[in-house]
């Protein structure tokens, strides 16, 4: 384990180990409080937070099993464990809240009093306080180790600080005007519960399909790539996520076709190395696009088809266009919106080319918008 994964299963651990304590603490005395009034809000307020605690123990053993070293069956690791570990505390989430909103509705039925004093007063307002200030701190750690299951947490808990205030609310209203909103605030609350738990589970399953890397780490990699002499183009850019911190990637580089294989072997290697030392990327393949060089005809046709083809709305990018005269070949991959028929306008560039270069043999690859800045 290198040492910024060390860091960050350390501090994952300690503030979910914080989390777990401050939850509980706040379970007991809700539960106390809302036992003793008979408050259905509190009780239900108490509940929520015995979820967190409960997901804040999955995300310590997400977290240590996503850190078990690669295997024959999983040479690639266990990494994608932290957002299955994120799935299970959503799927908790959503159960509590199903849960609440069910005892809430029964309590409309049938309603019955609550009892509330000044010490209940008293507990649910720390309670406010202790949650505000906890969903502070954890969604900062959260934000410092990428960790989105701690993000999710601390988010939770500043959504919790405004339940439990509402509760709050629900009390001094009761105590002042007489009047009871104990069960409707219990729905109201379990809306929130089944609402963040519907969403951690878009985010899990986000992560585990693939999805659209960020353009700050697919510039990170670029500009790592084009440090590099005599590479003219970075292209197909795929980024693969097995867990946080673990990033393995393919790239095409466009290079002149006078270049040997030793040369390009050494470009390959060196820009291997120097995007894994500042981005921690582990580039697994380095593609070649071939550059026509002292060829005035191909960078004709070069000219003609990038004008041609940039002419259609849609298109996001043309590069490795090669022309072999010996052949009479042209060969480029085009890019285009999904926003798009991208098939339509695929077969239609194809017809346009080979039209206007009848006898060429035309081989244009479609390639995906697989990622930000790409």
């Amino acid at each position: 384990m290198n040492e910024k994964a060390d860091i960050r299963e350390k501090t994952i651990i300690r503030t979910s180990v914080i989390g777990i304590g401050a939850n509980i603490l706040l379970v007991i005395f809700k539960a106390l409080v809302g036992f003793a009034a008979n408050s259905i809000a509190v009780i239900l307020d108490a509940v929520n937070n015995l979820t967190d605690a409960v997901s804040s123990i999955v995300t310590i053993i997400g977290t240590k099993l996503a850190k078990k070293a690669p295997t024959k069956k999983h040479p690639y690791g266990y990494g994608r464990l932290e957002y299955m570990s994120q799935l299970i505390v959503a799927g908790l989430i959503l159960y509590a809240g199903i849960s609440s909103v069910t005892e809430s509705i029964k309590k409309i039925i049938e309603p019955e009093p609550a009892d509330y004093n000044i010490v209940s007063l008293i507990v649910i307002s720390s309670a406010v306080i202790v949650k505000l200030l906890l969903g502070l701190y954890v969604r900062s750690k959260g934000r410092q180790v990428s960790s989105g299951t701690l993000e999710a947490s601390g988010t939770d808990a500043l959504f919790d600080a405004v339940i439990s205030f509402s509760v709050l609310a629900s009390a001094a209203v009761y105590m002042i005007f007489g009047l009871s909103l104990e069960a409707y605030v219990g729905v109201i609350i379990s809306v929130f519960i089944i609402k963040s738990g519907l969403e951690l589970i878009g985010e899990a399953v986000d992560e585990m399909l693939g999805q659209r890397e960020t353009s700050e780490l697919t510039r990170s990699v670029k500009s790592c790539i084009a440090e590099e002499k005599n590479i003219h183009g970075i292209y197909d850019l795929l980024i693969h996520d097995y867990g946080p911190d673990k990033h393995l990637a393919s790239v095409h580089i466009e290079v002149d076709d006078t270049l040997t294989a030793n040369q390009i072997d050494l470009i390959s290697r060196n820009i291997q190395e120097r995007v894994y030392v500042s981005t921690g990327v582990i580039l697994t393949a380095v593609g070649i696009y071939s550059r026509n060089t002292g060829n005035d005809e191909a960078a004709k046709i070069r000219s003609d088809v990038y004008k041609l083809v940039g002419s259609h709305e849609g298109i996001l990018q043309l590069h490795g266009f090669y022309y072999d005269p010996e052949k009479k070949r042209i060969s480029f991959d085009i890019i285009i919106d999904f926003d798009v028929d991208r098939k339509a306008l695929y077969d239609h560039i194809l017809k346009e080319v080979t039209e206007k270069y009848p006898g060429y043999d035309i081989r244009i690859a479609l390639d995906t918008d697989v990622s930000e800045s790409n």
